[in-house]
This record gives structure tokens, C-alpha cells and sequence, in this order.
């Protein structure tokens, strides 16, 4: 069973639905013990950092996303659900986030080009082969909606430039994440929801 993380934010209908298109079974969920004892586990977000972090404490919930990921079970960040894994946001201040990836999220600057949010298709640049990946050429096209970014880093797998080079895609042990929507990026976000679905770390 895929669990998609109910924290009060995220984007989670739409989700939901992109996994029942490829038939698989995938529930929402906000119990600690559903959480835990998911096949794979998947924390999408909208909104603001700081509002996320503290949808999973108040729930109860965080511990169990940690008591998940220590399993070694397939794990999927998504947008928001990506940044909270970093150390910390500077979106309204500083932010502390769950610390599986070491870096800062920082919003992108007002080069007078580039407007802020990036919203909307952009390429992918591939830079190491995972599953996830499979059937997803370099320079494929997916959905972003996002005015903060995580930097480029030794775990990033697909990065993607707008204002500057961002991680697109990290992936570390059984924890992958993306910045972009799969659920919006039409057949390429069905393939990598599909790898995700399949994938054994």
C-alpha cells in the first residue's frame, strides 16, 4: 500500500488520483501507525515551509515519517515535501526542517528576467542514471510551481535552471524527493510515479 502523507497541506487529491490512474493501491492518511507500516511513503506539499513543518507536528505525525524512513521503506518527497527534508528554510525566517539532506532552501532572486514564482514546464537535466528515472530522456519536460529551491549537491540526480541551477531531483538511500509535480507533469510524471511505485531500493 502507497500512503500519502495527510499533514493539512499538499496537493493531495491530485496525487492520489495520478496513483489510482496507474492502478495501484494508494491511500491518504494522517494515522502514525498507517505511516509506519506503509509499503512506500509519500510527502507531497504546498504552501509554506514553516506551515508544513508544523502541519507534521501538530499532527503527531513527524516522529512517524522518521520511524518510516529509518525502515529503508521507498520514500517520495514532493515539492514542499522535498525542501522539508533539507536542514532548514529561510522562507519567513529561518525554518528547521528533518535534516536528510544537508543544505540551506533559499528563495530565488529578482534578476529583473526571471519572475518569481517559477511556474510552469521546464526541462530536466539528468545527471546520474537511477530507476526513477527510467524512461525519462534528458531535456523532458515536467511541472514546476515554486519560489524557493534546494542547491546543487552530491546527492542531486536531476537538476533543472531557472535564475540559476537547482536540484530538480535527489535521491539518498531509500529517500528520493522531487521539486517538481509529477501528478501535473503529465506522462512524464505518470513514469516516474510508476518507477517510484516499482522501485526497490
Amino acid at each position: 500500500m502507497i500512503v500519502i502523507v495527510d499533514y493539512g497541506m499538499g496537493n493531495l487529491k491530485s496525487v492520489f488520483n495520478a496513483f489510482t490512474l496507474l492502478c495501484y493501491s494508494v491511500k491518504i492518511s494522517d494515522s502514525p501507525e498507517e505511516i509506519i507500516n506503509a509499503d512506500r511513503l509519500v510527502l507531497p506539499g504546498v504552501g509554506a515551509f514553516g506551515d508544513c513543518m508544523n502541519g507534521l507536528i501538530e499532527r503527531g505525525i513527524s516522529d512517524a515519517v522518521r520511524d518510516f524512513i529509518s525502515k529503508g521503506n521507498p520514500f517520495l518527497g514532493i515539492c514542499v515535501g522535498m525542501q522539508l527534508l533539507f536542514t532548514r528554510s529561510f522562507e519567513f525566517g529561518e525554518q528547521h526542517g528533518l535534516g536528510y539532506f544537508t543544505g540551506d532552501i533559499k528563495r530565488f532572486e529578482d534578476d529583473g528576467v526571471h519572475k518569481v514564482p517559477h511556474m510552469g514546464w521546464n526541462s530536466l537535466k539528468i545527471l546520474k542514471e537511477t530507476p526513477l528515472l527510467n524512461g525519462i530522456l534528458d531535456g523532458s519536460f515536467v511541472y514546476f510551481v515554486h519560489s524557493y529551491y534546494a542547491p546543487l549537491m552530491e546527492y542531486t540526480v536531476a537538476s533543472c535552471e531557472y535564475v540559476n541551477n537547482f536540484s530538480a531531483m535527489v535521491l539518498r538511500d531509500n529517500i528520493a524527493a522531487v521539486q517538481f509535480h509529477p501528478e501535473k507533469s503529465q506522462s512524464n510524471g505518470l513514469k516516474i510515479l510508476k518507477n517510484f511505485a516499482e522501485w526497490k531500493c
